[in-house]
């Protein structure tokens, strides 16, 4: 392992699990425990728990708070109330996403940014540049928090064993702030990327192994399996969510990438009128989710060709899907060929094979 790799508070939980550790965005990260396909089965069926610590959590407080988040996100920011979350982006000045993000409320002058680990000088540097514009204050706690994702059907009659809070009452895409495993002042948040429900909770480093311990206490008669970064990729790509630095990235737009839900037009922010050309005159390009017609797996960069041979496009993301037994992928592809039922071809090891364009998510529950 490289020193340069930076562990989370739970490495060492992890390796005495005999996970396997894989470097990822600069983190020493665990990639499975016990094998791809048992750990995205608990997600699906049961209950299965993430280390996902190397994410990052940046807060923005100050008067201008709102203002200056909603310049520098995609998303309408004056929406958002008090425990609630937004998914949005940040676009760049070229029209690209310097990344895409949660943003949480804790009022109109407190919230809180959840970005990709990859980026996190990135985008801090990036909000950094806009900041002066601002009465607002931005903070970088990312080496601070640990996060855990409990994810699956199982998730919340599991954590309500460990907390009064009433869970279920917490709505998808809200949080609050309470008492969980003994622990005060946890944000327990409804969000996922697995699409099998469930909570992301957030603690200090100090008390990280002591939530996770106490999951796995709570989590024996519930079917819990740790699950590592190889089953969040899967789970992420049956539900056609998007991961940063495959299917969008620097020089993608939120339009191309079917994000124009998350891009509004009711105020000025960086890059909008360039967006609002193009989804005006319609994307060239559009990332869409497809199915392999004929054996074969497509894989991050394979080539995408049209009936004639011509190169059109590239794979972004593909997978032999665990819960549909399809070998399924995301790519960009000129418009027309993005609609449902379209076909072109993937090139896998020099063949073209046939795949189909489908309707996103490729797993329903």
């Amino acid at each position: 392992m490289s020193n340069d790799l930076k562990t989370t508070a739970l490495t060492h939980v992890h390796e005495a699990l005999g996970a396997k550790m894989v470097p990822f965005a600069g983190y020493n990260m665990p990639v499975q425990y016990n094998g791809l396909k048992l750990e995205h089965a608990a997600v699906r069926e049961a209950v299965g728990m993430f280390d996902v610590s190397h994410m990052g959590e940046f807060f923005v407080e100050g008067p201008q708070a709102l203002d200056f988040l909603q310049m520098v996100t995609s998303n309408d920011v004056s929406r958002l109330l008090p425990g609630k979350i937004q998914y949005s982006c940040m676009p760049n000045a070229q029209g690209g996403i310097v990344d895409d993000l949660l943003v949480y409320c804790f009022s109109a002058q407190h919230f809180m940014l959840v970005v990709n680990a990859s980026n996190i000088e990135k985008d801090w540097n990036h909000l950094m540049h806009y900041v002066p514009q601002f009465d607002v204050a931005l903070r970088n706690e990312s080496d601070d928090y640990s996060l855990l994702a409990v994810q699956g059907p199982n998730a919340v009659p599991m954590l309500q064993t460990l907390t009064q809070v009433d869970l279920a009452d917490i709505k998808y895409y809200s949080f609050t702030v309470d008492t969980l495993a003994g622990i005060d002042n946890v944000i327990i948040s409804a969000t996922g990327y697995t699409g099998s429900g469930g909570f992301e909770l957030y603690v200090p480093n100090a008390v990280a192994e002591s939530l996770w311990n106490a999951i796995v206490k709570a989590g024996a008669e519930f079917g819990l399996l740790p699950a590592g970064l190889g089953a969040r990729d899967t789970l992420r790509l049956e539900m056609g969510m998007a991961l940063y630095g495959n299917d969008i990235d620097d020089t993608t737009s939120p339009i191309e990438a079917g994000l124009s839900w998350i891009t509004k037009f009711t105020k000025d922010f960086v890059s909008c009128e360039l967006f609002q050309a193009q989804k005006e005159a319609g994307a060239e390009n559009k990332l869409v989710g497809f199915e392999m017609i004929d054996r074969g797996i497509p894989r991050h960069d394979y080539p995408i060709t049209d009936a004639s041979g011509a190169e059109v496009g590239r794979v972004t993301s593909g997978t032999n899907s665990p819960s549909t037994g399809k070998n399924i992928g995301m790519g960009y592809v000129p418009a027309a060929l993005s609609e449902e039922g379209s076909t072109f071809f993937v090139m896998i090891r020099n063949k073209p094979i046939k795949a189909q364009v489908v309707k996103l998510p490729f797993y329903k529950k």
